[in-house]
């Protein structure tokens, strides 16, 4: 059921539809990493100044270019884990319009939903990215004591967050918040499963950008086929 949710879900990233959530999502996600690393150099500046006096060395004016290139090379490590939450959270904005063309291609029978209130999908990405952000900060350290298991513990971290949000969201547009939560826990297994199926592409640069778009299409697959009431036309 996961293999055949991904395979359809895949065979429409060329849907225009499809595009267009994918070209805002990568749009907005470099454009707050570039921000973010802006706002680094201007503190840096700002504390640095021109020059900074330190015991021994006494005057020294290189001490900016050096946190300067100190921090572009830890915003590039960084990048590769926060890339995952912020494109993640990003796409969450537009899940509704990716959700809407799987259902307009493999589901036609059903009837249109009305969209998520603005407010509403505001405070979940939001708290999705806290969330993500948070436990893949926290997971730096797991990372760097376990090296040998470091993709190990990124893919299952990522994968059940992964899975838990796109799955509830994609059945919150049919089933409601408590249908969708009930859902989810009858097939949390399962659920996660297809949440790993996702992370482990999101260790490679620049697909990690597309993935959550394909994410959200085969959640919304899975959704429809766990429904228990899937016999049914809404």
């Amino acid at each position: 059921m996961i293999f055949t949710s991904f395979t359809k879900a895949l065979a429409q990233m060329g849907d225009p539809r499809f595009r267009r959530v994918v070209i805002l999502g990568v749009a907005l996600t470099l454009a707050l990493l570039f921000a973010v690393y802006a706002a680094v150099l201007l503190s840096i500046s700002w504390l640095t100044g021109d020059a900074v006096t330190l015991p021994l060395l006494g005057e020294v004016r290189w001490m900016d270019d050096l946190l300067g290139w100190t921090s572009l090379i830890a915003m590039l490590v960084m990048s590769i884990f926060l890339m995952v939450p912020v494109a993640s959270a990003i796409t969450g904005f537009f899940l509704d319009d990716v959700a809407a063309a799987v259902e307009a291609r493999h589901y036609p029978d059903l009837p249109p939903v009305p969209r998520m209130p603005w407010m509403d999908t505001l405070r979940d990405t939001l708290g999705f990215l806290g969330v993500l952000v948070g436990a893949n900060l926290l997971a730096l350290i797991l990372y760097i004591a376990l090296p040998f298991a470091a993709f190990a513990i990124f893919w299952a971290l990522n994968g059940y967050l992964l899975g838990r949000e796109y799955f509830q969201l994609a059945a919150m547009r049919r089933l409601g918040r408590a249908g969708a939560q009930e859902l989810r826990r009858r097939h949390w297994l399962r659920v996660w499963g297809a949440g790993v199926l996702m992370a482990i592409p999101l260790s490679v640069p620049l697909l990690n950008l597309v993935i959550p778009i394909l994410g959200a299409a085969t959640f919304t697959h899975l959704v429809h086929a766990l429904r228990p009431d899937r016999g049914r036309i809404d």
